[in-house]
């Protein structure tokens, strides 16, 4: 691998830990509605202030023993994993977007693609846990996918991205609406149509309807195991899901629907 390769794989994965450790704080205090600067950095189970030392991520939880290190209670491993999660993503999207040509424009591509997954994580982490997504993280996922979208515009001129955008948003919408008016409820969040929106701007179409695709299909095991009339399943993990496994594996899918349709 060139040195140079290396050096920015290593730097998008240490900027992805470091993006990963500020979504934690997000998805702790967002649906809280408290503030995501004010208190500073604290145990939330003995409210002490935490030195600069216990926030350095994923160093910090392993030689903390993943115990706070004044009321030595255990920190939740889902701090650890989101940041080494958070690392993962900004590695895939640098070796997508610049395995082939090192550049800013490609660079430029993987870091808003990072940031957008991030944002995508911490929205999916939130939706398991309270059924609902704070705005503000929306629309910074729906920014980032839109700040790529364009960013294809701009060096390729290539108008498709922000189109699908535009297109899969209004389909959601629109099927939000119908299906609401057919039942009588509410039978999709709005949140879905952001995602749908963001899988878009990502995707080209072919690939954002095999990610939507994908994402009905992830749900079926956990509507087999759950069997329980009534049951709200928190959609949004399921199409992030399925746009990073169309992201990361697209070649092999283009290649798999030649197969079946050439």
């Amino acid at each position: 691998m060139d040195i140079l390769v290396l050096f920015f794989a290593i730097f998008a994965f240490v900027l992805g830990i470091c993006v990963g450790s500020f979504s934690n704080v997000l998805i702790y205090r967002l649906p809280r509605n408290d503030s995501i600067n004010f208190p500073a950095s604290h145990c939330p189970k003995c409210s002490h202030k935490l030195n600069f030392y216990h926030n350095v991520p994923l160093f910090s939880w392993l030689f903390l023993g993943g115990k706070c290190a004044f009321c030595k209670q255990k920190i939740s491993l889902i701090y650890p994993l989101v940041e080494l999660a958070s690392g993962l993503l900004f590695l895939i999207c640098f070796f997508k977007e610049c395995g082939e040509i090192l550049s800013i424009e490609t660079l430029l591509y993987a870091l808003f693609l990072g940031l957008c997954f991030i944002m995508l994580l911490a929205l999916s982490i939130i939706d398991i846990r309270y059924k609902a997504v704070p705005d503000p993280l929306l629309f910074a996922a729906l920014f980032f996918a839109f700040a790529y979208a364009l960013l294809v515009f701009i060096f390729k001129a290539n108008f498709d991205q922000i189109l699908n955008l535009l297109i899969f948003g209004f389909i959601f919408w629109t099927l939000r609406f119908a299906v609401s008016y057919a039942m009588k409820r509410e039978a999709m969040g709005s949140a879905d149509i952001f995602i749908a929106a963001v899988i878009g701007a990502i995707l080209p179409a072919k690939l954002a309807l095999v990610a939507i695709y994908l994402a009905a299909f992830f749900t079926l095991p956990v509507y087999a195991i759950v069997q329980k009339k009534g049951y709200e399943l928190a959609f949004v993990p399921f199409l992030s899901l399925g746009l990073l496994v169309t992201y990361a594996f697209k070649e092999q899918i283009l290649e798999i629907l030649r197969f079946i349709y050439e």
